[in-house]
């Protein structure tokens, strides 16, 4: 008789057992960075605020524990921010700094200040999607080219002056008076500049996981698109200046509603990049040069049925121009990639991981839209007494999540791959852009605290 023995390796180290010293020295730091930050402004901090800290430590832990690119990371964020902090305190330890020290302290001037770290995001945004660019076609297919490697390192830079910006602009909130200070997610200038970076650190993870950076050239070109409307929004509305907050929006629950939900719509617009890539190797320059007329061509349908619906006010006029450049900009940039399509090809991942990257891009980001779908639903409880109200973004965003819910379940079990997919993900990214944005440019409701 033939017998099978399973034989369990039980000197096996266990997760904590496999951690390094440079783990431990890491988890070391995050704690006391913790007990720094409750021990300074716990006083601040509501119970719920309190429970957000307790609760980022082990996160934090764990991300660094699972990406070690993130170690240097947070611990570079956390050096900058409590110098930038030093550096508006000075001898104080206490609120009320003189935020006039941003525009007369040399590093805060031209490096730390809020303002100044995001000006610096988008210069390295800007910079890193040049290299990324040039890198690709100068690199046969190569992931090792230095366009490519410098590309990389300055999208990481720009990430890391994002955070920083983003860290110092929440300091600086907390310092104009009680009750202003609030966590840097409350406005559109705000939320552009975490879809920025949040956008870019999925990539940059996937691009580690996956060995290629040949794909940085078409993610970058997303969040380059941002920060371009995002320095046109400073312009024009000099939105970069703090402003209490609106009633409805002085709760927790924004602290976890929104991160959450640009989390999804960072993972959907990197999964509709990536989507481009795909049909730029599947599909005919016919089907592609169809697809560049019909796309357009229904938005401009609509636009116009919109403004038919009603008297166009300068309001709508306004809204509807932007609409007509924006889309512009969009066709002259996807008419560039067919012309382009050949030598870009030639220096792309195979399309299976295209595909595998693009699926998990989307899980990932369907999973956290879903919560952040059901916080929201727990938020407008609070604020307005009632779960759902079909307010226009609310619809938008069910209207969101069906989509990418649908795109899942055809893949997950009816086994949608290929051309198909790669549209459906890239047609995702019209409907995301206008749930994000086009609702506050055309349509007005209880969500519209970042109108244009």
């Amino acid at each position: 008789m033939n017998t099978t023995t399973t034989t369990l390796d039980l000197g096996r180290p266990s997760l904590i057992g496999r951690r390094s010293t440079l783990d431990w020295a890491f988890a070391a730091m995050v704690i006391a960075g913790a007990a720094y930050a409750f021990r300074r402004y716990g006083a601040a901090m509501d119970g719920y605020e309190k429970g957000i800290l307790l609760g980022a430590v082990p996160a934090l832990i764990a991300l660094g524990w699972f990406w070690g690119a993130l170690r240097l990371l947070a611990v570079g964020v956390g050096a900058a921010s409590l110098l930038a902090i030093s550096l508006y305190a000075g001898k104080t330890d206490s609120f009320g700094a003189d935020l006039a020290a941003g525009s007369q302290v040399f590093l805060l001037k031209y490096l730390l200040s809020s303002q100044s770290a995001i000006l610096w995001m988008g210069t390295l945004f800007f910079m890193s999607t040049l290299f990324y660019w040039g890198g690709l076609f100068s690199s046969r297919g190569s992931s090792d080219a230095a366009g490519l490697r410098i590309g990389s390192g300055l999208a990481w830079a720009a990430v890391f002056m994002a955070l920083t910006g983003t860290m110092v602009r929440w300091y600086e909130s907390h310092q104009i008076g009680p009750m202003i200070g609030h966590i840097p997610v409350s406005n559109l200038y705000e939320v552009f500049v975490l879809f920025s970076w949040l956008t870019t650190l999925f990539y940059l993870y996937y691009e580690s996981h996956y060995k290629t950076r040949t794909l940085g050239p078409f993610v970058m070109l997303v969040v380059s698109a941002a920060v371009g409307f995002l320095l046109w929004y400073t312009v024009a509305r000099e939105a970069q200046e703090i402003q209490p907050l609106v009633p409805a929006l002085q709760s927790w629950w924004m602290k976890l509603h929104v991160p959450a939900n640009f989390i999804g719509y960072g993972t959907f617009a990197l999964a509709a990049m990536v989507a481009l890539a795909c049909l730029l190797k599947t599909e005919s320059s016919r089907a592609l040069w169809i697809g560049l007329v019909a796309v357009p061509g229904i938005v401009l349908v609509l636009m116009g049925l919109y403004a038919l619906a009603g008297a166009p006010d300068e309001a709508m006029k306004g809204a509807l121009a932007k609409g007509g450049r924006l889309l512009g900009g969009t066709v002259a940039f996807f008419a560039l990639m067919i012309g382009l399509r050949s030598p870009v090809n030639a220096r792309t991942p195979a399309l299976e991981l295209m595909d595998d990257l693009m699926y998990k891009a989307i899980a990932v980001g369907f999973a956290f839209f879903t919560i952040a779908t059901v916080l929201g639903a727990f938020w407008a409880a609070e604020a307005w007494g009632g779960y759902w109200s079909w307010d226009p973004k609310e619809t938008w965003a069910l209207i969101v999540w069906l989509n990418y819910a649908a795109w899942l379940h055809m893949r997950l079990m009816k086994g949608l791959r290929g051309a198909a997919s790669a549209w459906w993900a890239l047609g995702g990214l019209v409907v995301t852009t206008f749930a994000f944005l086009g609702v506050n440019m055309f349509l007005s409701g209880l969500h519209s605290y970042g109108t244009l």
